[in-house]
């Protein structure tokens, strides 16, 4: 057996011996024990590497990552042939590759993956669906969990509807109020997700920047619906009037004083951090103010697109989660453990029929058809016109084979509704299908960082932006739609735009325009 082995078991029996003395007191009981501690494994391997060999017993020493490293230091004096020859523990250089090999491997992954670093913010990022008021939780205490969770969601659901509907009654003006709130409370939500990323590691200026960029975004897209909803209006008012000239100008400079700003704020140490939470930002921005200013336009070409398809991302959120709660057994999706087949397909039928039918009685009334406009007469925004065909009843003639169907059952092949309910009918199929994969990306969002909501604001649902998740989604979906398949040039947006003319290109326009009437006969100047 090799000598450094004889030296450890010499010396173990040793330890064991003087444990067993009970005549020798603690204070040298110690002090033997250290004078007769075994030598360390570096000592041990390079008086086995000296002899060749490698026992057994020094596994019980130190883990292969410490062998690892001793041996890597002894190698630049052996050279390249070594002692793992006649190992025991390493019986091959095969085997001392492949152990070597999986424990660099291993520790690569530790360090490159984001996964096992354990970001775990639960903690920190407070959850609301199981949060309720004292008094329901007092009063619900002999409720099963399942039941008493569906009732606070069921009590809140309707709070908000509710609240939904008070704002569409009060018109454009509160609900852009309700959607600017919306926005500032979900960027926030979102942002104190990396600022407790930030905390950790004392990043400078990271909170800062954030709403300094979001204030400069809103500038931006609030500033474009300026110009084109009041035009007549800041025309008229000088320093808007220069203000709206160079608007895209100054959102630019508002832009790059921001990245000089993060430039500056730069630590070398946290480089890759403050780039990452950079990027993080500009998400946010993307997903909570872009969507924000489509739901803005939106607005603006009649209530009838804002509350149709929000009322469509409610109505399937609410059956899906009905037909899931009752009949869900298939699990649908792995991000969003919950969510069952038999809640997306029920809620989507569901929300397919509740669509048309609610589209069909907004279509009766003008103050939700209309456009907002903005009335120089009465010096307020107004909703008030003659209703365009899309909101008008029309007679259609079912395709033969719905026609058969129809005969069958005594009914006509005709059909009288109204065009809109076309467009609905593709709304809600988008809401129905695509939409819950709002909610699926901001479920692997939350899974990504441990965390089960965005927020407790809302008891039973958790934060604003858990609400919100799909509504951004379909707002860019229906802005994309009406300005691809709907939307057409009105008398105020030109007139608007003329009004942007300097005076010489109005009086050119004038001239033209006038010239084009009498060639065809239109206007008869005497």
């Amino acid at each position: 057996m090799a000598e450094c082995e004889l030296r450890q078991r010499k010396k173990e029996d040793e330890g064991v011996k003087l444990e067993n003395n009970e005549e020798i007191n603690v204070v040298e009981q110690e002090q033997v024990l250290r004078e007769n501690k075994p030598e360390t494994i570096n000592d041990c391997i390079q008086s086995c590497v000296m002899t060749n060999t490698m026992p057994p017993m020094v596994r019980r020493y130190r883990p292969v990552h410490k062998i690892y490293s001793a041996y890597q230091n002894l190698r630049k004096l052996k050279g390249p042939k070594h002692w793992y020859a006649g190992s025991n523990y390493f019986n091959n250089q095969a085997s001392f590759n492949f152990r070597t090999n999986n424990y660099r491997r291993s520790k690569k992954e530790d360090f490159d993956s984001e996964d096992d670093k354990n970001i775990d913010l639960s903690a920190k990022i407070p959850s609301g669906t199981n949060k309720m008021p004292y008094l329901l939780e007092t009063l619900l205490s002999g409720i099963s969990e399942r039941w008493r969770n569906w009732i606070i969601r069921g009590i809140f659901g309707w709070l908000m509807i509710g609240l939904f509907c008070l704002l569409c009654y009060g018109g454009p003006l509160a609900l852009m109020i309700a959607v600017l709130v919306v926005q500032v409370k979900c960027f926030e939500e979102i942002i104190n997700i990396g600022y407790s990323v930030y905390r950790i590691h004392g990043l400078p200026w990271f909170r800062s920047l954030s709403w300094y960029f979001l204030m400069a975004s809103n500038y931006f897209f609030y500033g474009e619906s300026l110009v084109d909803i009041f035009a007549v209006v800041v025309n008229r008012t000088e320093y808007l009037k220069m203000l709206i000239t160079y608007h895209r100008f100054v959102s630019f400079s508002l832009y790059i004083a921001g990245l000089v700003w993060f430039v500056l704020s730069l630590v070398r140490k946290y480089y890759m951090k403050q780039f990452s939470l950079f990027a993080w930002t500009h998400v946010c921005l993307l997903i909570v103010v872009s969507q924000s200013y489509f739901i803005i336009r939106n607005i603006f070409e009649g209530l009838i697109w804002f509350i149709v398809p929000v009322s469509m991302i409610i109505l399937n959120d609410i059956w899906a989660y009905v037909f899931g709660f009752f009949f869900g057994r298939t699990p649908l999706i792995q991000v969003s453990p919950k969510k069952t087949w038999e809640g997306f397909i029920g809620g989507g039928v569901a929300t397919v029929i509740c669509g048309i039918v609610i589209s069909y009685f907004l279509c009766q009334y003008p103050y939700f058809v209309c456009p907002v406009e903005y009335s120089e007469k009465f010096g307020k925004m107004i909703i008030d016109c003659e209703p365009s065909p899309l909101y008008t009843l029309h007679e259609y003639v079912l395709p033969d084979f719905m026609a058969h169907a129809m005969n069958l059952f005594g009914a006509s092949n005709k059909i009288t509704i109204y065009p809109f309910m076309i467009h609905a009918f593709w709304m809600s199929l988008f809401s129905s299908i695509i939409g819950p994969f709002g909610g699926f990306f901001a479920s692997g969002f939350k899974r990504a960082f441990k965390i089960k909501d965005f927020g407790d604001v809302i008891p039973g649902h958790g934060g604003i932006m858990d609400r919100f998740d799909c509504q951004y989604l379909m707002a860019t979906f229906v802005n994309v739609y009406i300005y691809s398949f709907v939307s057409t040039p009105t008398l105020q947006k030109t007139v608007q735009q003329v009004f942007t003319l300097r005076p010489e290109e109005q009086l050119q326009l004038f001239y033209v325009l006038k010239g084009s009437l009498e060639n065809r006969g239109i206007l008869n100047v005497q």
